[in-house]
């Protein structure tokens, strides 16, 4: 049997357990809503053969094993009482000639934007400087050069993964290729460990910082002006909409996003829509900025208090309706005594919606938007509100954004793709060794 000693003495990186010095700081994921979990062991994982070893223990204890990028997993996934392969230490990028890079699975959007500016070079992914990127590759990847590049997963060419059986494998459209189809856009800790990913990258834009901000307007004829032009606005434009609720207070509307067009032509389009939602044209613009210094500037505060949230989510594929819209905003601004209440419209259409379907595991390819409802766990309006706007939603689910509440998972998440992810899953993960609510 292999036991504790016998992983001790095999890793490149350290063995963290409850009695040892730091577990503490290394347990806790970056989600708020789950930093009680304790896991038995936590790996710091510096090598391949470090998680090809810490698989071996848990198939000899029976103990439940997860991979952690970011913490960031709105259904924490990556945390658990069992082990947890901190992979932070596998971060090493570079970049090859022909622009394709490689990253460790450990490795942070932060470290992916500096390091890949250092080549002239990015790919379309999301804000959060924190954020794993290779959970936010498994999902999907949703970002701000995501309408004109597409999803992080669709620049997606290779990656290497120790499958449940202990073997390492690189898979890419000629090798394992239904493995590689599934890891785009199916969500993380499905079929193996993610050990690195390879990209083709694209050349890093120049920049053009959208910002507005709005209180105690007519919120609806903004939304309605939003569902009408921001997804279908040109594809060097992403403009996403958050509507906040504070007790007491206003609803208030932040317009944020990126333009890679210049100045004039990114603010004469602002104008069009600014006189559609019949607001003062108040949009601010700071153009000139490379892509990974708008990143930085997008990125939250060191010391913004962490705040533990609800979240539920789903695409729409047309605008909702008067009707809907308004009953949405009554629910979102009505009078209570506490807790912050959000409506964050996520623009989409472009290159997201240019492939089939069943291109690869993300099957969300005719989508406008994606709308979040974001409160306090205990506030039951997540629950109303997005009863309310289900009524002319779409009814699928971003992966990134898994939803516990969900009663058809399977159809939300993967849609016509799920027959063939459980083929896939039945192939390479046979005993569910990977096994989680909601898991394929």
């Amino acid at each position: 049997m292999y036991d504790l000693a016998q992983l001790r003495d095999s890793l490149d990186g350290e063995l963290v357990g409850p009695d040892s010095s730091g577990y503490e700081a290394v347990r806790r994921p970056a989600n708020a809503a789950y930093r009680d979990a304790r896991p038995r062991l936590v790996v710091l994982c510096r090598s391949v053969s470090d998680v090809v070893g810490a698989m071996q223990y848990a198939a000899a204890t029976g103990l439940r094993i997860v991979p952690r990028g970011g913490g960031h997993c709105f259904a924490g996934r990556s945390s658990t009482d069992g082990i947890v392969l901190d992979m932070s230490g596998l971060d090493r990028i570079s970049v090859s000639g022909d622009g394709i890079a490689t990253i460790g699975a450990g490795a942070r959007l932060g470290q992916v934007y500096a390091a890949l500016h250092a080549y002239g070079r990015t790919i379309p992914a999301g804000c959060g400087d924190t954020v794993g990127i290779t959970g936010l590759t498994l999902g999907g990847g949703i970002g701000l050069l995501g309408r004109k590049h597409g999803l992080t997963c669709d620049r997606l060419v290779g990656a290497q993964v120790v499958l449940p059986d202990r073997s390492v494998v690189d898979c890419d459209r000629d090798h394992e290729p239904d493995l590689f189809w599934a890891l785009r856009g199916a969500g993380g800790g499905q079929f193996g460990v993610v050990t690195s990913l390879r990209f083709d990258t694209v050349p890093e834009p120049m920049t053009t910082r959208i910002e507005a901000h709005w209180s105690g307007i007519a919120v609806e004829r903004l939304v309605t002006a939003w569902q009408d032009r921001a997804p279908v606005a040109p594809d060097d434009i992403t403009v996403n909409l958050t509507l906040a609720a504070d007790p007491g207070g206003p609803v208030q509307a932040t317009l944020s996003g990126a333009s890679t067009l210049a100045e004039e032509p990114t603010r004469e389009l602002m104008r069009e829509f600014t006189d559609q939602a019949g607001m003062a044209s108040t949009i601010e613009l700071r153009a000139g900025l490379p892509y990974h210094r708008l990143k930085l500037a997008l990125a939250d505060p060191p010391d913004q208090p962490e705040l533990v949230v609800r979240t539920r989510s789903e695409f729409f594929s047309h605008a909702m309706a008067d009707r809907t819209l308004a009953s949405l905003l009554a629910r979102l601004g009505a009078p209570r005594t506490s807790g912050r209440r959000q409506l964050a419209f996520i623009a989409m259409g472009g290159a997201y919606n240019r492939l089939a379907e069943d291109t690869t595991a993300f099957a969300h390819r005719n989508e406008r938007f994606l709308l979040e409802h974001i409160g306090a766990p205990t506030d039951r309006w997540v629950d109303a509100s997005w009863a309310t706007a289900h009524t002319d939603g779409s009814g699928r689910v971003y992966p990134n954004f898994p939803d516990p509440a969900l009663d058809d998972w399977a159809v939300a998440y993967h849609a016509g793709n799920h027959p063939r992810l459980a083929a896939v899953k039945d192939a390479y993960d046979p005993h569910r060794f990977f096994d989680f609510p909601q898991a394929i």
